[in-house]
């Protein structure tokens, strides 16, 4: 089970790297696309991340007009794709399009195979794995409530920063959302029982310039616990790295913070 576990936040993890590579956007030759190039252009993008780049485009619109021939994507059995059709929706303040990330997000069951998961192969022979699969549409779902700089994903985000298998992505969505009601729950994160999880909410708080969260960050200072995934830094470094950031916050004239 372990195994399994470790197994699938590598997949997870990389998954992450690879849907937050900057892909160059699709284009017709220069020119600006229309409404019906850019929805053929999605359709027909099975790329679930140079799909998000068209998505964008047609979320930057503001054109209602493109939710009708999107309805039947919000049940794409393909969870990314369904996802980035979701964007869209919630993008052009559609409750639809936060109703399908929410599926999502709650959705464990049995699925085959689809985008996000990368090879890991070279992990101890494993292969692919529905808990994998599973574990990396929640992750992409999560990342989009990020994207979506929306005040309505911030209560869908922190109800899962406790879930065993997105606790590590939320806090850095949270810090992409930017909004301020994230600081209180971020700054209780940053004593659990986890090392990777004090050092991704850390980072959060100082994304958010939470300088509300100083007298817990000085309280990390000793903090010897080692990040298991992505750089491995301690907590105390990362806490240090923070409080130098948001102190200096405290020397900006009021008239020029905001």
């Amino acid at each position: 089970m372990q195994l399994e576990r470790r197994r699938v936040i590598a997949s997870g993890i990389a998954a992450l790297v690879l849907m937050t590579t900057t892909y160059p956007a699709l284009s017709w030759s220069g020119e600006r696309a229309s409404r019906s190039q850019l929805l053929a252009q999605f359709k027909n993008t099975h790329d679930f991340r140079q799909q998000l780049q068209v998505a964008k485009r047609i979320a930057a619109l503001h054109d209602r007009g493109v939710l009708p021939p999107l309805i039947g994507w919000l049940h794409q059995e393909d969870r990314h794709l369904r996802a980035n059709a979701a964007f869209i929706f919630a993008s052009l303040g559609d409750r639809r399009g936060f109703d399908a990330i929410q599926t999502i997000l709650d959705d464990r069951s049995y699925r085959l195979e689809g985008q996000g998961v990368v090879s890991i192969e070279h992990f101890e022979g494993a292969s692919f794995s529905v808990e994998a699969q599973i574990a990396a549409d929640r992750w992409y779902a999560a990342n989009l409530l990020g994207d979506l700089k929306d005040p309505r994903s911030v209560a869908m985000l922190l109800s899962l920063l406790n879930d065993k298998d997105l606790k590590y992505d939320v806090p850095w969505a949270l810090g992409k959302l930017g909004d301020r009601r994230a600081i209180a729950p971020l700054i209780q994160t940053v004593a659990d029982g986890d090392p990777t999880m004090r050092v991704f909410s850390i980072a959060a708080l100082q994304t958010l310039g939470a300088k509300d969260a100083l007298p817990a960050l000085h309280g990390l200072l000793t903090d010897n616990g080692i990040s298991r995934i992505g750089k491995r830094v301690t907590v105390a470094d990362t806490a240090k790295t923070a409080i130098a950031e948001l102190e200096s916050l405290r020397s900006v004239p009021s008239n020029l913070s905001r």
